[in-house]
């Protein structure tokens, strides 16, 4: 039940609605037992099945039941004597309603009764669903927000172990779990509890030696229920994870259809996923088995409960010493039975948290990762950069694997500094640490004299742009695109920096212009036009500090020259740190520094590095064979 508490704090914000549905739940639950336990008896007067004049001889108009206040005294004896003196009484006035205006108008009184009671309590059903409607969708609402934003907040390296797909269900298919098995729930969970002890003190009113036997049988029952209400959680989250290992070969098979195509892996892929649909299928066949056990385990125990209440109950009703006749037992038997529906439904209940409670933990699973990447209390600003970037000492790994080693470098305002050498040698963590994608192991990095980690991480960001080798474009308009992160902008300033990114002449062509949309990822560009584009966006934010990583290794000649010539322009009066394979590329840079193996081997500026001989002349002299 520790999984339906974790939901329930998310009602909390809703706790008005919450409290009208459970007053409502109440006086429907009240209507309806006053359909049963007055009109039952008021029938069985209407038909003579018992002696009731004798029964109200004693009874005169004058003489009213005695206040409930000065005989319960939370006493339950006076609580059931005081029930009797309204029975008496009660039946002291139908029998004489019955001689002054006859048995026919009698009836119709009662048939508009009963009718007016359950329209009744079906009027306040209907307005606990009302207010309950509102709190199903709000907290589903608000689940799925929290876990959104936390996906944005998590740091770069919980993804790298975890696989998109597996992330995409937990927020699609568990977040719809938790709606259709625990918040559906909810209800029934509020509700039939409340509904059960209203009978329940009912029935110990009518008869506490047979409402005693039958509590007995209850947890025989509720164990039964619970044993296979685990075996249902087990099976549930099995299938949630293999719904997410479904979900990550579909996202991948869609990102690289191009290649399974191109190898003729088709058949190779399609037999991969039928293998894991398969095993999917096999575990719901599982669980959708265990979850219909519910209802007929439920019947099965009703039934036998009710068995043995007749069985119990009738030989009371036999018995010369019992005080329980007849028709108080059928009264009893219907209120009983008024006790098995909402048992039953408790028994769906269990079996629908028990199934959603899967959900929940692997939903707050990431709700509780840590937030590695994490602000002081008390953060200062910054919104300009001044004069410097330090790398003092810094050391970085990745799963006890070093990366970076005692890395030192420092970077004037207004220079460029050129990152190169060979793959795997830590220069893309080198500029990762930069914008806090990931925290130091060891050493600091400071901006201006300031350790990064005393800035608003926001603020750090915002001093900084970045064009990377993989370029990031979204389902939207070239508009969107270029002033995503940007705000208050017009399209005259959209448009200066797409000439300023050499992106204005192709925009201008397309069908809508700005507001042409550009597809998944970019889709209906080429890789120069969406790497201009990505340009653009740097553009627009005019940081003082830029980052190029790679930004033309993946473009053909004509595509890498108009790329270029945009990097040179938007690199003009900025401190940019550019990571390149082409070393033609960053020949102007002010100082290139050399990487390999997670050390700086060499710096300098491209004449001095080749005349050293080393890493640097290497590489040169490779790309100029090439």
């Amino acid at each position: 039940m520790k999984n339906l508490f974790k939901i329930l704090r998310y009602v909390i914000p809703y706790w008005g609605k919450a409290l009208l549905n459970i007053g409502f739940n109440i006086l429907a639950i009240l209507f309806s037992l006053a359909s049963f336990t007055l009109f039952i008896p008021i029938l069985n007067i209407l038909f003579k099945t018992t002696d009731l004049a004798e029964k109200g001889a004693e009874i005169t108009d004058d003489k009213v039941p005695v206040e409930i206040v000065e005989i319960v005294g939370f006493n339950f004896n006076s609580l059931k004597e005081y029930f009797n003196s309204v029975k008496e009484y009660f039946y002291y006035q139908i029998e004489k309603l019955i001689v002054e205006q006859g048995e026919m108008q009698v009836l119709l009184y009662i048939c508009i009764s009963i009718a007016v009671l359950f329209f009744l309590r079906n009027l306040f059903r209907y307005l606990a669903s009302f207010y309950l409607a509102p709190i199903r969708s709000n907290v589903v609402r608000d689940l799925r927000n929290k876990m959104y934003r936390k996906i944005l907040i998590l740091p770069l390296s919980y993804y790298s172990e975890q696989k998109k797909g597996d992330i995409i269900s937990r927020m699609t298919a568990d977040v719809q779990e938790v709606e259709v098995s625990i918040m559906s729930s909810l209800e029934m969970m509020f509700r039939d509890p409340i509904n059960i002890i209203v009978y329940f003190i009912a029935l110990l009113v009518i008869n506490a030696p047979l409402t005693l036997f039958v509590l007995v049988l209850f947890p025989i029952s509720g164990f039964i229920i619970g044993r296979i209400g685990k075996s249902l959680k087990r099976s549930s989250e099995k299938g949630q994870k293999q719904l997410g290992v479904l979900l990550s070969i579909i996202e991948e098979t869609i990102s690289g259809l191009r290649i399974i195509k191109a190898f003729n892996a088709i058949n190779l892929s399609d037999n991969n996923f039928k293998t894991s649909d398969q095993y999917y299928t096999r575990t719901m066949v599982r669980l959708y088995r265990k979850r219909d056990l519910a209802s007929p385990i439920s019947e099965f125990l009703s039934t036998i409960v009710m068995v043995i209440v007749l069985w119990f109950g009738g030989r009371l009703v036999l018995s010369p010493e019992t005080e329980l006749d007849a028709a108080m037992f059928m009264t009893y038997l219907i209120i009983f039975s008024q006790l098995i529906p909402p048992a039953k439904s408790m028994t769906t209940a269990i079996y629908n948290i028990q199934k959603g409670g899967a959900s929940v933990e692997r939903i707050h699973e990431v709700l509780d990762a840590e937030e590695v990447i994490v602000e002081i209390e008390n953060p200062k600003t910054i919104s300009e950069f001044k004069s410097a970037v330090e790398y003092k000492d810094v050391s970085f790994s990745y799963d006890k694997a070093a990366v970076l080693k005692n890395i030192s470098l420092k970077i004037e305002k207004g220079k460029t500094i050129a990152l190169v050498g060979p793959s795997g040698g830590g220069k893309s963590t080198f500029v990762d640490l930069l914008p806090r994608f990931y925290d130091c192991a060891s050493g600091e990095i400071l901006i201006d004299g300031t350790c990064l980690k005393e800035f608003k991480i926001d603020d750090v960001r915002g001093l900084m742009g970045i064009v990377s080798q993989e370029t990031i474009l979204f389902n939207d308009t070239v508009m969107g695109n270029i002033t995503m992160g940007t705000e208050n902008v017009n399209e005259e300033d959209v448009i200066a920096a797409a000439k300023v990114a050499n992106a204005h002449e192709f925009i201008s062509k397309m069908e809508h212009g700005y507001h042409t949309n550009i597809g998944d990822r970019g889709v209906k560009l080429s890789g120069g036009q969406r790497q201009r584009i990505s340009i653009a966006r740097a553009v627009l934010k005019n940081p003082p500090i830029l980052i190029l990583d790679e930004a033309t290794s993946a473009l053909d000649t004509e595509s890498e020259r108009l790329v270029q010539d945009a990097l040179l322009k938007l690199m003009q009066n900025r401190t940019s740190i550019v990571i390149a394979h082409r070393l033609s590329t960053i020949q102007f840079a002010d100082e290139i520094v050399v990487i390999s193996q997670g050390e700086i081997v060499e710096r300098g500026k491209h004449a001095e590095l080749l005349a050293q001989g080393g890493v640097y002349k290497r590489l040169f002299d490779l790309q100029s064979f090439a």
